[in-house]
């Protein structure tokens, strides 16, 4: 007999009742150290006090309005969202999902207002994630997402990762766009390098195509700066994000430049919930300490302090882990015992991660880790190495 929840998910036997910080409390008191944060997600931790009094101001006052009326709270956050990156509007999702479809359809009718409708592919990476929806495992173009689901929506062109004899053979006179994640998180913790990303920065001016870089999971000050692609000193045309933007709550965005974004006029998109007053006032608030010098400074050194503990590890235990991959506290450990085991006996050590592509499993903390919290994760790594040596 099917269960009430659809079963599409494969859950850990754990039973949260509690967050605090970076620990999540099971039911039967154990307390976890949170390496998954939710996914990327929840950013400043579980209950951080100034996102549960954003959420408790707002939820006094008013939840839902619709986008048929002025949002102050939208307001606020999309204009601390164009003072802090390249963008110059900003539309509300509730996921990166959303964003996804939103950024396809903006880079498409881009050409079409521009008198080239033919220009509608977008070329995208082997071994990406861009949600679950049409648009999004079209993109991707794996077996794993698209098996079963078809007919899969036209219109990628899909490249080899850093195979660059591919990519320029693929810019043709139909393609529009490029779409990449600065670092794969889903495709096993795989970051472009800088000069990379700059090659795609200058490739597109070349050709006159749109930049559209995935931020989902990157995003949000997991790198170490507000957003992965400063790390080039590059600017997209448009950005996908979500995720860690609403610390928890769901919330997503597609940030864009007035000329990327010239074909979406009233009537072309819309969302129910994207933008509601609850969930802006959170994001509002992540955006105070997120975007904060002084906060991405504290990310940086503790993820110093982690990879380089990471390193460590890798080195005592190479029967288990093989390297340390990523950015900031966006780090993968690619094992070399099966990943679904290590993050399988790091339960039994009280430790969360998270799996990802070629055997890898992700550490995606809070960015609120502390510089000792570090240090017992990789405490819990070890232990949970020695298990399976």
């Amino acid at each position: 007999m099917i269960s009430s929840v659809l079963p599409t998910y494969s859950r850990a036997p754990l039973h949260f009742v509690k967050g605090e910080g970076c620990w999540l409390i099971e039911e039967d008191g154990r307390r976890f150290l949170d390496m998954g944060a939710g996914i990327a997600v929840n950013c400043l931790g579980h209950a951080h006090p100034a996102l549960v009094a954003a959420l408790t101001e707002q939820a006094n006052k008013i939840w839902h309005l619709s986008n048929l009326y002025e949002i102050p709270q939208q307001q606020e956050l999309a204009d601390k969202l164009v003072a802090a990156t390249f963008a110059d509007t900003v539309f509300f999702t509730n996921s990166g999902t959303e964003s996804c479809e939103l950024a396809v359809k903006m880079a498409r009718k881009y050409w079409y207002e521009k008198g080239q409708p033919e220009k509608t592919d977008i070329v995208t990476f082997t071994g990406s994630f861009h949600g679950r929806s049409s648009a999004g495992i079209a993109a991707a173009g794996s077996e794993k997402m698209i098996k079963g689901f078809g007919p899969i929506l036209p219109g990628f062109i899909h490249v080899d990762w850093a195979d660059h004899d591919a990519l320029t053979a693929a810019i043709t006179d139909t393609v529009g766009a490029i779409l990449i994640e600065p670092v794969q998180g889903e495709g096993g913790i795989r970051p472009l390098p800088d000069q990379c990303l700059k090659g795609l920065r200058d490739l597109c001016d070349e050709k006159g195509i749109l930049l559209i870089l995935d931020e989902v999971q990157c995003g949000m000050g997991r790198t170490g700066k507000l957003f992965a692609h400063e790390w080039a000193g590059v600017e997209p045309d448009i950005m996908m994000v979500a995720k860690g933007i609403g610390g928890g709550f769901p919330l997503g965005a597609v940030l864009a430049t007035e000329e990327a974004a010239s074909g979406m006029t009233v009537g072309t998109h819309g969302s129910t919930y994207g933008g509601n007053p609850l969930a802006c006032a959170v994001g509002s608030a992540v955006m105070d300490h997120v975007a904060d010098p002084n906060f991405l400074a504290q990310v940086n050194r503790v993820a110093g302090t982690l990879r380089q503990r990471l390193e460590g590890l890798v080195a005592a235990h190479p029967d288990v882990f093989e390297e340390v991959r990523g950015s900031g506290l966006m780090l993968g450990l690619k094992c070399r015992k099966p990943n679904a085991d290590v993050v399988k006996v790091g339960y039994a050590v009280e430790l969360i991660t998270v799996p990802a592509a070629d055997n890898v499993i992700r550490l995606l903390p809070p960015l609120t880790l502390t510089e000792d919290e570090a240090a017992e994760a990789v405490n819990r790594l070890d232990a949970a190495a020695q298990s399976l040596s």
